[in-house]
């Protein structure tokens, strides 16, 4: 045998020193370590400590169904073309630290024991750990996998630790099952990282990492704490458990939670600052370059029981709500923004429109875009809300009205009320003509008691309406003086006088001077308060000064109220 010959060893038994002097055979003097060209080991029994430290394999390496009942020692070997361990066993240590794997690595259902090291290994081509079994640690630190890791259905009994590990290409750990802690510290996926079904049975510390791509989380199972830290772009938690409290930190990343169940205290908040180490570096983002900024997003929280839901800085302007469970009792802390109403002054028909300044939900957005005669400025790129209507939108806004309130924040109550009447005043199926008529009068007398400006404009106007019907119909030409007429009886003694007023006449002439405006605007800020200014009217006037005293003091509690709202806000 000469150093890179093939080697045939199917089924042999290998005591130490017989390993020792059939890799000696192929000993390179160049580099002092074994080298040999294609070499089979299926079913192999490997009876003391295999070790293969620094073997250089230059063609396919097969270890299928192979037994390693001590050490098994890989550290600094180099797998050139297929490297397969499918359903081997290693009963000791498992070494395959500074491993490089250059061709396609396939571990499938293989079963180790002990401790299993792949530090620093580097898998230039597919590797794959489908159901795999990892009895005690696992630990891939620095790993670099360049086109795809396949952890599927792996079992994880002790810790993994995957601790600044590099995925350049797919990572799927979907259906794994990690029965220990489960450690990414540092780990950086720069494709899609996939944990769809996993099951976390321990503490979890994901992170913080860093994934360029997709990490789904969709119907994993987190059974203990749960702490993660992400700067990815997408994180997909579909139906995802969490039965003990969790916390996810992020940054860059939008979230989709539609349907997750938590049964306690969930924290979803934006990290402003990049992530730091225990050592106090910052974990580095360079595979992220090119995304707008590190806002997260959250895509949906339909399904969701949000009562033990905590959103922390979180844009919401994208959401979906609808169908949210007593989402009045999701707490919603720091800078959480909504989307608003389109800016500006718009024409439709030409007739000028301009909406009141409030936070509106993404529903709203794209249910008003789909209607006819829509205005510009809506979002019709709503994806998910096509079936969303003010009948469902109208208990959005009353539960997230009822978390402002209880939260103390007045501004966003107020909004979101808004928010309510307006979804009630559209709504045609369960409100009536009447109710719907009523709605759409507060909405323009007062903007529903908030709009403190519209109220008091429709005050002037009133006042101003009045002074003039009084002036041109109310106001007599003159007042009218009394006059006293006198009886004498013929033989004298006491006088009887009768004291009357002359009916007051119609004004004529010029009905808009100084004076009759003088008069006019006391009898009209007299009927404000309810008061009597004392002014003689004609039955046009008495009219007029009655249907004041009934609309303008209305007018007035109404905006009393929306600058009282004001005020409070």
């Amino acid at each position: 045998m000469t150093p890179g010959a093939d080697i045939d060893c199917r089924g042999t038994s290998f005591t130490e020193r017989l390993l020792d002097a059939l890799l000696g055979a192929v000993l390179d003097p160049a580099t002092g370590y074994p080298r040999v060209g294609e070499a089979r080991f299926d079913s192999a029994i490997f009876q003391g400590d295999a070790r293969f430290a620094g073997t250089t394999f230059q063609g396919h390496a097969w270890f299928d169904s192979a037994s390693f009942q001590g050490l098994a020692w890989f550290d600094s070997a180099s797998f050139q073309g297929l490297a397969r361990f499918a359903s081997a066993i290693f009963w000791g240590y498992a070494h395959f630290d500074a491993v490089s794997f250059q061709g396609y690595t396939l571990f499938d259902s293989a079963i180790f024991h002990d401790l299993a090291w792949f530090d620093s290994a580097t898998f230039r081509n597919k590797a794959k750990f489908v159901s795999a079994t990892f009895e005690h640690l696992a630990q891939f630190d620095s790993a670099i996998f360049q086109v795809g890791a396949f952890f599927v259905r792996a079992t994880f009994q002790g810790a993994a630790q995957f601790s600044a590990a590099t995925f350049e290409g797919h990572a799927s750990f979907g259906w794994s099952t990690f029965q220990g802690a489960a450690g990414f510290r540092s780990a950086v996926f720069e494709g899609d990282a996939w944990f769809e079904e996993a099951a976390f049975e321990r503490l979890v510390t994901l992170g913080p990492l860093v994934c360029a791509g997709r990490f789904v989380l969709s119907e994993a199972t987190f059974s203990g704490p749960a702490k993660l830290s992400f700067a990815a772009r997408r994180l997909e938690c579909l139906r995802t458990r969490w039965l003990s409290t969790a916390e996810l930190r992020l940054r860059y990343t939008t979230v989709d939670f539609a349907h997750a169940v938590f049964e306690y205290p969930l924290t979803i908040a934006a990290e402003a600052d990049p992530f730091v180490l225990p050592g106090g570096q910052p974990v580095e983002e360079e595979a992220l370059v090119g995304a707008p900024d590190a806002t997260v997003r959250m895509a949906s929280l339909r399904g969701v029981d949000a009562a033990h839901l905590v959103l922390a800085d979180i844009d919401l302007s994208r959401c979906l709500f609808a169908g949210t469970v007593h989402l009045d009792q999701v707490r919603l802390e720091g800078a959480c923004t909504f989307d608003t109403v389109p800016p500006g002054t718009h024409w439709r028909n030409w007739l000028p429109i301009r909406f009141t300044q409030r936070r509106t939900l993404a529903e709203e957005h794209r249910w008003r875009a789909s209607q006819a005669r829509a205005v510009r400025g809506w979002n019709v790129a709503v994806s998910g809300a096509e079936n969303v209507g003010p009948a469902q939108l109208a208990p959005v806004y009353r539960a997230l009205r009822k978390a402002f309130e209880d939260s103390k924040n007045e501004p966003g109550a107020a909004d979101f009320y808004f928010g309510e009447m307006e979804m009630r005043r559209h709504e045609c199926a369960s409100t009536t003509r009447a109710e719907r008529g009523l709605l759409h009068s507060y909405w323009m007398l007062s903007g529903y008691g908030l709009r403190a400006s519209r109220a008091m404009g429709w005050l002037a106007a009133a006042m101003l309406a009045t002074i003039v019907l009084l002036m041109c119909f109310g106001l007599p030409k003159n007042n009218p003086k009394q006059e006293a007429t006198g009886t004498v009886p013929p033989g004298g003694g006491k006088v009887t006088f009768e004291i009357d007023k002359a009916d007051p006449q119609n004004p004529t002439g010029n009905k808009f001077t100084g004076e009759r405006f003088e008069k006019a605007l006391n009898v009209t800020l007299n009927s404000i308060v309810f008061r009597s200014s004392g002014q003689d009217l004609t039955t046009a006037g008495t009219y007029i000064e009655m249907a004041s005293r009934v609309t303008e003091p209305v007018l007035l509690g109404l905006a009393v109220l929306a600058v009282r709202n004001r005020v409070k806000r």
